[in-house]
Parts: structure tokens; sequence; C-alpha cells
């Protein structure tokens, strides 16, 4: 007689369970003497085989029957699962989860369709995976998800599912963007001792202005908010008020989800000023020491940035002495009557440890040696926190890694050991480029270079570069070797070819300058800051103009005197300090230079120049950096010759002082043109502040400026009645295509010959 028990299971697990019962009860064991399956179209029969609990030949039990149901439907690769059994053969009817075979997006301008695809991956759904309907709901909220977080609150996505053969399917993502929201106003309550736009000040978001193209800090982002949230906090922190607290923000947005207002409810508190400060628990017989440290004195209202920063001296202080887990604790107690704060500073300075191995992580070109010997901290040392740090700047001077980082590990079983994990990024560091910039002064600049600051991963660098302008050409090969020897001596090799017009820009002469050359010169290290520099060096100079040229006649009588061709042997002896925070935009610190060149008694000309140049940078508030440069050269000849015109100073123009025409100051020929001199002095102060509306962007700034200086004729002494001098402002841009820098300037005292040109640029090269 032929039974047929047949079972409709659906995958939620009620239905299961209720079905699982009923086998239990309907169905007597029997011998399972075969199993078919139903269904299948791209999975194999095989694969569905490996997942079912029963095999053929073995006892089927209505256990089996919820137990198979189960595993096949973890699969994920079955929507509907039914059980039929036909004289003791197991018939399995199953219906696939299609394959998606592409997945595509329309209206899609904000974003890359590559990255919302990874995004949709995280969540399950990609090509060539099984779709499973629950996922779709998921995967739009996803694509909202990023559109919200960029400020699309218009978004819309709508998908269109479409079948397609062998049970595959093409899903497209339909979304219409919309305009961004944009931020309308900002609002503040609660705030009586700040003004609102000090806080705006604070903070990265504002409303829309004319720069908001620019800075975007019209763009709403929750986690813009939080930050800018957390920034006011410290603002207040850092002024005494204590007990400052955001009660409420309110984020309210227009009907068509263009538009956002923000209202941020404000309590600001007391002030409270510092009433006691305490030191307690171990402090190595350093009591008065580390007393000294902390920043908070009595008197003074409480400021969080400062008891940070005294507590962080504290640990480096002890971190010295080879205590690397040192901690500072601060306990404040506040009188709220009279608005003091007593604080109480507990030092643990925990164990003191030594360094028992210090392990290079990610350099998979630089070598091993390149990083180890830019260490100031040693294995087998005590720790000292002064010289890892000033290790850990090291290693990122170096400029061939994108990130550095020092991780300190304590040595498993030891109490007085750990070990250091210099872990580094590393970037590309050779690079290759062709472009064009153009300046008021040169015109059209084209220059080309390939250079390779790591060669092979030895730290050595090599440069070819081409400039070409309109009064300066230049083709530069250079190599340079920061360890020739063990100890950090350097050596620079240049050999170069220049062609120089300085008057072209100011007069009509054709006089140019052709040097050929090169240079060995080696540098001596003498601190963490300081080099010296040794070199010598051959140097061809050409004096090229012709006969009927409007040359200065100095220049031409110099020529009869010693001829067209030089032929010099320099030996140059130099010194540099650099403590910038940044060689590009510094804001704090000093540059010092200083270099003095003879003409060896082997060359033509006999001279010595002698140049001294000197920069400081000071943030004097957030943003505002003011700065001071200043440049004196001397020149003289030896022997009785007269200084040698091609090593003439000329000023004038960005560089010098502004709003005068480039190379125009200092000593004229009979028709006023300018000739350049044998010494010069410039004088530059500077104060630049970021863009208004921009926050505290350090690549858009504007500066406004106060120049002076000239040179000097040969034999000439240098005294300040001949110094021109300039007022202005500008504009200074670290732009895609290089540094660009515009500037109005005015002179203060006009005289006769002068030459002015206010306005000034320069961009696409360095300056």
């Amino acid at each position: 007689m032929l039974k047929k028990h047949h079972l409709v299971l659906k995958g939620i697990a009620a239905t299961i369970l209720a079905t699982h019962s009923f086998l239990a009860c309907a169905i007597a064991p029997f011998v399972v003497k075969d199993i078919h399956v139903n269904g299948l179209q791209r999975i194999e029969p095989g694969t569905l085989f490996s997942y079912l609990p029963i095999k053929q030949g073995e006892v089927f039990s209505g256990d089996h029957g919820g137990e198979t149901i189960r595993s096949l439907y973890a699969t994920g690769l079955f929507s509907d699962v039914r059980i039929d059994v036909v004289d003791n053969i197991l018939v399995l009817n199953v219906h696939e989860r299609p394959s998606i075979t592409t997945i595509d997006f329309l209206g899609i301008k904000e974003f890359d369709k590559d990255a919302l695809k990874n995004a949709l991956r995280s969540i399950g759904l990609s090509d060539g995976r099984t779709f499973d309907r629950n996922l779709l709901e998921k995967s739009e909220q996803e694509l909202k998800r990023q559109y919200l977080a960029r400020g699309y609150y218009a978004v819309e996505v709508k998908t269109i599912i479409t079948p397609l053969e062998k049970n595959r399917i093409y899903i497209q993502y339909n979304v219409t963007e919309g305009l961004k929201a944009k931020i309308k106003d900002i609002k503040f309550l609660g705030n009586k001792i700040f003004s609102s736009s000090n806080l705006l000040s604070e903070m990265e978001l504002g409303a829309n202005n004319w720069l908001s193209w620019y800075s975007k800090n019209d763009l709403y982002s929750k986690e813009k908010l939080n930050g800018d949230l957390e920034k006011l906090r410290l603002f207040y922190l850092n002024r005494g008020y204590l007990e400052f607290n955001i009660e409420s923000t309110d984020v309210s947005i227009t009907n068509d989800k263009g538009e956002m207002f923000l209202t941020i409810n404000l309590y600001e508190g007391p002030r409270y000023k510092i009433s006691a400060v305490n030191l307690l628990g171990e402090t190595l017989g350093k009591h008065d020491q580390i007393q000294k440290l902390i920043e908070l004195k009595v008197g003074d209202f409480f400021s969080l940035k400062k008891l940070q920063e005294g507590t962080k001296s504290i640990k480096n202080l002890l971190g010295n002495y080879g205590f690397a887990f040192a901690n500072v604790t601060a306990q404040p107690n506040l009188d709220r009557e009279n608005h003091n704060v007593e604080l109480t500073m507990t030092v643990d300075p925990g164990r003191r440890v030594y360094v028992r191995k210090i392990n290079i992580i990610g350099n998979s070109h630089t070598r091993d040696e390149v990083i180890r010997r830019e260490m100031r901290l040693l294995e087998s040392s005590w720790f000292n926190a002064d010289r890892l740090k000033l290790s850990k700047e090291r290693v990122s001077r170096l400029g061939y890694f994108a990130d550095v980082d020092v991780i300190i590990e304590p040595v498993s079983g030891s109490t007085d050991q750990i070990d250091l994990q210099i872990k580094v990024s590393e970037k590309p560091t050779g690079t290759m480029n062709i472009g064009a910039g153009f300046s008021s002064s040169d015109k059209v600049i084209l220059q080309a270079g390939i250079s390779q600051d790591n060669v092979f991963g030895s730290g050595t660098s090599l440069l070819v570069n081409v400039n070409t302008g309109k009064s300066y050409r230049t083709l530069q090969v250079a190599q340079v070797d920061p360890y020739f020897t063990i100890d950090g001596i350097s050596r620079i090799t240049d050999v170069y070819y220049r062609t120089y017009q300085p008057l072209l820009l100011t007069t009509s002469s054709d006089f140019r300058i052709n040097a050929i050359g090169g240079n060995l010169k080696f540098g001596v290290p003498f601190s963490e800051v300081d080099t010296v520099f040794f070199g010598l060096g051959f140097e061809q100079t050409r004096l090229k103009f012709a006969n009927n040229s409007t040359t200065p006649q100095r220049y031409i009588d110099y020529s009869s005197q010693y001829g067209h061709i030089s032929n010099d042997y320099p030996l140059t002896i130099g010194w540099t300090r650099d403590s910038r925070d940044s060689a590009l935009i510094p804001t704090r610190g000093c540059y010092q230079k200083a270099n003095i060149e003879f003409g060896m008694p082997i060359g033509t000309t006999k001279y010595y120049r002698a140049y001294y140049n000197h920069q400081f940078f000071y943030p004097v508030n957030r943003g505002f950096t003011v700065s001071f440069n200043g440049e004196v050269g001397y020149g003289h000849g030896l022997n009785g010759q007269s200084f040698p015109i091609f090593k003439n100073y000329y000023a004038g123009g960005i560089g010098s002082v502004r709003g005068y025409e480039p190379s125009s100051l200092g000593p004229k020929d009979d028709n006023s043109d300018p000739i350049g001199g044998a010494s010069k002095l410039i004088g530059n102060v500077e104060l630049t502040f970021p863009l208004p509306g921009t926050g505290y962007d350090r690549t858009l700034r504007v500066f406004t400026f106060l120049d002076g200086g000239t040179v000097y004729d040969n034999g000439k002494a240098i005294t300040f009645n001949h110094l021109r001098y300039s007022y202005g402002f500008g504009l200074s841009w670290i732009s895609p295509i290089g540094p660009f820098k515009i500037s109005m300037g005015f002179p203060l005292i006009k005289k006769p010959g002068d030459k002015y040109q206010k306005l000034q640029f320069q961009v696409g090269t360095s300056f």
C-alpha cells in the first residue's frame, strides 16, 4: 500500500516547530531507500546533500524532518523547502533564492559607485551573492545613511528588481539626490558671558556665507556637531567655567529639507579661581621641581588646558628618569559658595624600566638601519621620554613615512623591561612631475623633474630638476647622502647649469649670465637642530650681451677688465638651525642660516660674500601667526679686484620688498637702470591669519606685511637711510597646482627713480 505524507514548511520558527511535531506523531520511522531532489537550478545536488542530517540507508524519523528543514533554511540558499515521503524515498522539493548578477545605480552624482557597492557589500549584498529580500530594505537605509552623512536630507531611494533567466536577478537603485541641506542659522541660548559670535568662531559648523563653497562649514553632520560641542566645552573649561553644561541641542529642517536651523542651549555657570594646589604621592625627591611644572597657581582662574599641560610635563619629567608608566591624577574640590576650587594632584611614578628591544614594523621598502640611526633612545638603556619624543620627530622628518607611531609594551614576566614598537606607514618617495606656472615677474614658467628621496630604501636622495622662466632657467642634478659617515655627516653633490637675466624685467637689456658648475659639500651635525657645512665647487661663468645693447656700462667695463669668462673655485662654510614646526606652513619656531663664500686664489676672481638669514614664527592667537624675516648680505673683492658683478645681490618684488618692481632697488647706472649691489639688507614683518569664514584652515590664509630693504654698491656701508619701505596685504593658498601667493603692496615713501608694481603674484613654483 502506497503511503504518502506531504509536509509544507515555511522559513519561520512557528511553522517549523508545528511541522516537526506533526512528523514526530504521524510518521513511523523507516529506512531511507533513496533521496530525490526537485527544484535545483544553480546549486549542485552534492552541495545540498552536504547539509542534510540524514543519509541513504539511515533510519528516518519525525525528528529528522524538522532538522532537515532547519539545516537547509540555515544555508540561506533556499526560500522554500518541502519534504515528501514516497515508498521510503525521501523527496526534497526546494526553491532556490535567486542569484544577484549585477547591482547598478541610477542618478548617483555625489558618490563613486564603487564606494557605494563596498557599503552594500558590508551588509551582505553584492554581485554574485544569493539574494535575500530581507537585506533589500536594509540596503536602502544604508544608502540613505551615506547621503544623510553628507547633508542630503531630501534623498529618495527606490529599488527595481528585474528577474533574469537561470534564476538570476538584476538590482537597480534609482536615487534622487535632491539638494544638500545647508545650515541657515545657529542660535545659542543661555550664553551671557560670551557672545554668540565668539562661540561660533570656535565651531567648525556655521551658517551659509560667501566662503562656504570652500570651507563647507554649512554642511551639517552629526559627527561635526559632536566635535563642535566638545570644542565649546573646552572653550569654557579653559576659562574657568567648571560647571558649564550643554543642556540641549535642537536640529530642525525646513519642509523642503533644504535649510537647517541649530539651537544650542547652554548653562555657563560661575567662574572658578584656584584657592590651593596640593601635591601628594611619591615625588622621588623632586617635589620642588615638580611643583614648578604645575602651571596653575593660586589666584589663577581654572584652565583645563593648563592642568593637562602641567600633568603632561610631570609625566615627561618622570619619564626622563625611566618611569615610563607614571600617572598623575588631579582631583578638584569645588567651593560653590565662593567660586573657588582646590586642586589635589597625586603622583604615582610606577616602576622604573629600561628598553629591552626596539622593533621596527611596517618598513617594507626602507631599511631598518635608516630608521634606527635616527633613534636617540637605545636598547638596554633606561627609558627616557624626551629621547623617545626626539626619536619619533627625527623619523618623521625623514619624509619617507605617512605616519609614525610609537607603542610601549611591557615585557611579559618582567617588572622593569619594556619593548618599543616603532610602527611606520611608508609612502611613495619618488616623484616625477611635468608642470607649468605663471608669475608676475617670470611670466610663463615650465618645470619638470624626477626625484627619489629614498633610493633603494637607503635614505639617499637623488634629484633631477629642470626649471624655465623668462629671466631664470636652470638644469640641476643633485644627490644627498644624509649619513655619508656613521656619525651622521652628510654629503651633498650638486651639478648645475643656469641662465640668469637679472635686468630683463626692469630694462630692455639682453645682459645674460650663464653658469655651469658643481659643488661638493659636507654637513656636520653639532646638535639635533644645528648643522655646519663645508663645501668646495667649480663654476664657469660667461657674461653675454650685444655690443649695441642697453646693458649698463658698469657691466661692460667689468667684462672688458676681467674678461667675459671666469673660472672660479668657491669655498663655502655655512651653518643652519631649524626648529620650525613645519617647513611649508610654519606657525612657531626659528630658522637661521649663515653662509660665507670665498673665491679661491686659483680662480679668476678673488672675493668673499657673506650672508645671514633669520626667520622667527610666533603664534599670537589660534590661527594667527606673526613672522619676522631678516636678511643681510655683504660682498667685497680681494687682492685689489672688484666684487664680481655676477655675484651681485638684487632686491625688490616678492621675496624681498613687495610693491616695487623685481630687482629694481639699489644702485643704478647713468640711464637709471638697476645694476644690483655687493651688499643687501632686507626685513619683513608679516601677520598671517585664516581667511574669515574658513575656520582655522592653514592652507588658505590672509596676511598683512611691512617690508623694508635695499642693496648697496660695492664698498658702500650698510645704512638705514637708503632703505625702501612698503606695506600691504595679500593671500596665500596651498593650491592643488602648487603654492600660490598674491600681494598688494604700497610704498611708504616715494623717491625719484623708484619703480613700483603694486600687484604681484606667483603660482606653481616655490618661493
